[in-house]
């Protein structure tokens, strides 16, 4: 996964003055969009969007001050049907509109190409497994929320307590199939992960596919396939966060699987009496990944 990012840079900068797909990129490296990004917003701490963004308005700038053609031809040279959409993700970037950076030269905020690059810090070996797993439904109470990277997510947190201890136990009692217990699941997320996105958040519980089920729960339909399944032990959420990220860190870049569209699944195997520390299993769906990748585009 490392050269494969590190050629997706590469790509970047040979397309930085024309259209970039990266559906067609994740192709050409032989991955898939959903994981490129995923990995990619992990390992470099923003959106792969935002990253093209950046390193095109740091070139951009260049044509700004220099002054050797008008507004509009640097707009249209770097990807933009007109000044004012230039001028808006030039602004985004470096905090002034590109006519003022070439009155006064700046300012300017430059985004330095990325490299990436695997090393060994003495990092704790992750309790992994691999689980095949027939189709099954998760079922409960679902909600719109933003992504919360650090730290209780405030929005999960009041519709939780929002419900009645009677519908916890009612949802306990319909549970019948792996993952096991009250989950905490994530659905529709954004592969590049940026804080604030939007997600589902659903409490509740797996069930098989013929279970019936009241119809005032909410209901994911889950597809047969292979999930790799992940312990977490200590502080919560912080030790449940830390190992989220390190799946993108250290356990993709070092195993031949990659992450496929699905709902991502806590399930809290045991907790401390003041909730302060719990043991959870993470579910990240996923499919093999090939061991040699393709060369990307020219």
């Amino acid at each position: 996964m490392i050269s494969v990012l590190n050629r997706l840079v590469e790509i970047v900068e040979e397309g930085l003055t024309g259209d970039f797909d990266v559906t067609a990129v994740a192709r050409g490296l032989g991955t898939t969009e959903y994981h490129l990004r995923r990995m990619f917003s992990s390992l470099a701490g923003m959106p792969l969007s935002e990253y093209v963004r950046r390193r095109r308005m740091t070139v951009a700038a260049a044509d700004v001050v220099q002054g050797e053609v008008d507004l509009l031809t640097v707009a249209v040279r770097h990807g933009y049907g007109s000044v004012e959409a230039f001028g808006r993700a030039f602004r985004a970037v470096h905090g002034a509109g590109p006519g003022e950076v070439r009155r006064d030269g700046g300012p300017l905020r430059s985004q330095p190409r990325l490299g990436f690059r695997l090393t060994v810090d003495g990092s704790e070996r992750m309790d992994a497994r691999i689980a095949d797993r027939p189709g099954f439904r998760l079922v409960g109470f679902a909600v719109r929320v933003p992504l919360v990277h650090r730290g209780v997510n405030p929005h999960i947190r009041r519709h939780v307590a929002a419900l009645p201890a009677a519908e916890h136990v009612r949802l306990k009692a319909l549970g019948d199939t792996v993952p096991g217990g009250l989950l905490a699941v994530s659905d529709d997320l954004d592969p590049d992960r940026a804080e604030g996105s939007e997600l589902t958040y659903l409490h509740g519980v797996a069930v098989l596919p013929g279970t019936p089920v009241p119809e005032e729960f909410d209901v994911i339909e889950v597809p047969a396939g292979r999930w790799v399944v992940v312990r977490a032990a200590g502080p919560h959420p912080q030790s449940l966060q830390k190992v989220w990220a390190a799946t993108a860190t250290e356990w993709f870049p070092s195993n031949p699987w990659r992450q496929r569209p699905g709902p991502e699944i806590v399930a809290v195997l045991d907790r401390g009496a003041d909730l302060s520390t719990a043991t959870c299993e993470l579910w990240l769906p996923v499919e093999p990944a090939p061991l040699t990748p393709t060369s990307g585009p020219p």
